[in-house]
């Protein structure tokens, strides 16, 4: 059918080459902010449309990924191109059903890649596949399996199995996917194509904020710019954070008051120590760490049991929620996922209750930090308390043994404030307006 659009005006020319080469396979790699999302899907929807036997299967890692990223990504492009009115959109199972052909676009986590091998389209056949955010998988032979069940398939005369993937390069250049990147660069039927945010020339693409935004974490940390929205793979370094950007003040901001109070906790009681942090969002979006708990069982022969954690947790939560003299209101609590005793036991003395992390792996949990400071909003107050808060982030580095590998580790001493800022940040990214692009 006929689109009277005109995709000079939503495509950016970089892309043209890339888009409109006969390859098979077509990567589209690079920083943030370069809309490299938003034309393979303007693209797949504009050719969807041209085949009426035609499917598309777009795939995340992860299911529960699917809804706000891939299948919002697809339905943006139909809504851009007007053609809204003859599709019918499900999320029980994620599906958006072209409703004059009966054909649609298929949305798949990589959960289980057996049920995806044996995967049948209602009618037509897979014409497109697209692994968004690949660096997340685990190995190419995990992605390659399900794209080599489609790619067998023999199709119409004329037609073939287009395949395209795009990621953020990670910052370990021995991640696996740059390694792989480089393996395919050159080969036949392969297209690579890599694009940063200045590659955007249109206008009204890129807000003022956006680019204000960047400019703000070029100037906080160089490096940390170039990887995001450069996409270069700066390596990981030994020294896990910049410590430049944890700014020390010595009283709050008489200007910008406090919203909320959020607190953190790494719990190891018996074995290891417990730290416990208390932060405030201010009304500007700045983060402050205003008072910290730690208590490190280490030589001592009577350690604290649950219910003495419990109390104390309590205490100092009493305490430390009266900032100047002024109660504010408690947002969220925190928890290690991994503890359950210290969790039950503070529910059952105080019915209150601390909501468990969804961890991920340490380099992506590090990542939602580093994003933080790099927009410059992380504050502390400088009291006693806090020294042990900056003392463990200045110690916190990398296992050199481990750099060259694709899932790099850090030393694991000293490292509960470390592991209790994670959490905190992870946990509230919503209200820390924490932003991933």
């Amino acid at each position: 059918m006929k689109i009277k659009i005109n995709l000079d005006n939503m495509i950016n020319p970089h892309f043209d080459y890339v888009l409109y080469s006969n390859a098979l396979n077509k990567v589209l790699k690079g920083g943030r902010g370069s809309t490299k999302s938003s034309v393979i899907s303007l693209r797949i929807v504009l050719d969807f449309l041209q085949d009426s036997n035609a499917n598309a299967l777009i795939i995340r890692k992860v299911a529960n990924t699917l809804e706000l990223s891939v299948y919002e990504q697809i339905k943006w492009a139909i809504y851009q191109l007007h053609v809204d009115s003859q599709f019918k959109f499900t999320k029980s199972p994620y599906r958006i059903m072209h409703k004059p052909t009966g054909t649609a676009f298929y949305f798949s986590g990589l959960d289980d890649p057996a049920k995806l091998k044996s995967m049948l389209v209602a009618k037509g056949y897979v014409q497109w596949l697209w692994f968004e955010e690949l660096a997340e998988f685990d190995s190419w032979e995990e992605v390659d399996t399900v794209r080599a069940s489609f790619t067998r398939k023999v199709l119409p005369p004329g037609k073939h199995v287009i395949t395209y993937y795009s990621y953020n390069p990670p910052k370990n250049p021995y991640d696996w996917i740059n390694k792989w990147i480089a393996e395919r660069s050159g080969l036949d039927g392969w297209y690579i194509d890599h694009s940063t945010y200045q590659d955007v020339t249109l206008p009204n693409i890129l807000s003022d904020d956006y680019l204000n935004e960047i400019e703000t974490v070029k100037k906080n940390d160089l490096n940390y710019y170039k990887w995001m929205y450069l996409g270069e793979a700066i390596g990981l370094g030994n020294n896990v954070y910049n410590m430049n950007l944890f700014k020390q003040i010595k009283e709050l901001f008489t200007d910008d008051p406090i919203k909320f109070l959020y607190y953190s906790a790494d719990v190891g009681h018996q074995t290891s120590a417990d730290a416990v942090g208390c932060f405030a969002l201010t009304s500007k979006g700045k983060v402050i760490l205003i008072d910290t708990y730690y208590y490190s069982p280490a030589g001592q022969t009577n350690k604290k049991p649950p219910s003495e954690l419990s109390k104390d947790f309590y205490e100092f939560i009493k305490k430390s929620s009266a900032v100047n003299g002024r109660t504010y209101q408690i947002r969220n609590r925190t928890i290690d996922s991994a503890e359950g005793g210290v969790r039950n036991q503070y529910f059952y003395d105080y019915g209150q209750r601390w909501h468990p992390v969804a961890k991920k792996k340490n380099v992506d949990m590090v990542d939602f930090v580093q994003i933080l400071l790099a927009q410059g909003r992380f504050y502390y107050l400088d009291t006693e308390n806090n020294k042990i808060f900056i003392d463990q982030h200045q110690r916190y580095r990398w296992d050199e043994k481990m750099l060259q590998s694709a899932d790099p580790a850090v030393i694991k001493e000293d490292d509960h404030m470390p592991d209790m800022f994670k959490y905190f940040v992870i946990d509230n990214a919503k209200d820390l307006r924490w932003k991933q692009r």
